[in-house]
């Protein structure tokens, strides 16, 4: 019966023993073993392997690509001009041990580390860079320059930088409110002047408009004029002719007119003497013209 349970207890200490020398590493790992705190070496293809029991550690690592974001900060650029620029970087471990022993087991400890290699190749990248090239093509060319940068100081770290981009880029609040306050006066400027052309130009017109008419209207009266003077001369014309043709007539038709524009009104008196010209007809009985007068 002793033996039995010696044999059992064998077998139950050499099942732990097994299940806690034996480790698996996933595809997305890579491994540190250590014992007893001290690097022993680095497992990096997937499989099961092995370890001393109970005196060695399994220590695993992430080998896929990992991200760090950085808070947003305030930039000088080489015009002098500030920029709040936000970045994102992208990184993975490539030696575990280096990793391991600059670092530690975690990746709280390269992110205090990272943050402050990121912004000081932010600066002194885009200290010499204008505003201008930030915004535009060459932003790429930019953002290379600053990876190469953290590449080269993080590889003593162990890990690889693949990638940093800006994920924002503004004016701080100061100059985004001098910016609006200079574009809403560029703006006034530029409809003050618009407005001035319109006024210059409407009053071009209204003078244009106002000479046209004036022209016009002497044109218009010169002609009137002419017109007028050509039917006055015509007017007389036929008088003069009608005048010809039978004298007598024609002094009896206009004194037959005067008659009726001096007494139209019904209250006129006129004191002539009774051989006044004025009563010539009043003293004939026949009116020129009349066959049996004649």
């Amino acid at each position: 019966m002793n033996r039995i349970l010696i044999a059992v207890v064998a077998l139950g200490v050499l099942v732990v023993a097994a299940a806690s020398s034996l480790f698996a590493v996933q595809q997305t790992q890579q491994v540190l073993i250590t014992q007893f705190g001290q690097p022993i070496r680095v497992v990096q293809t997937p499989g099961l392997n092995w370890k001393l029991p109970f005196i060695q550690t399994v220590i695993d690592f992430d080998r896929r690509l990992l991200d760090y974001d950085a808070q947003g900060q305030e930039v000088i650029l080489g015009d002098q001009r500030r920029l709040v620029v936000d970045t994102f970087t992208r990184y993975r471990i490539t030696d575990p041990l280096r990793f391991y022993q600059t670092v530690g087991a975690t990746e709280g400890g390269i992110r205090l580390r990272l943050g402050p290699i990121v912004s000081s190749s932010l600066r002194n990248t885009l200290g010499n860079e204008p505003l201008l090239a930030v915004l535009s093509a060459d932003r790429a060319r930019i953002m290379g320059e600053i990876r190469q940068r953290v590449n080269a100081e993080a590889r003593s770290f162990g890990i690889e930088v693949t990638d940093v981009r800006i994920r924002r880029a503004d004016l701080p609040e100061e100059n985004t409110q001098a910016i609006l306050s200079r574009m809403q006066s560029e703006r006034e400027r530029v409809a003050r002047e618009q407005r001035a052309e319109g006024a210059e130009q409407a009053q071009r017109i209204r003078a244009a408009a106002e000479r046209d008419r004036t022209v016009l209207i002497a044109e218009a009266q010169s002609r009137a004029e002419t017109l007028r003077g050509e039917g006055e001369q015509l007017a007389i014309k036929i008088f003069a002719d009608a005048f010809q043709k039978d004298p007598e007539f024609f002094q009896f038709w206009r004194t037959m007119q005067a008659w009726r524009d001096a007494f139209a009104d019904g209250e006129s008196r006129l004191l002539l003497s009774p051989d006044s010209d004025f009563f010539k007809y009043f003293r004939t009985l026949n009116p020129p013209g009349d066959a049996a007068g004649k």
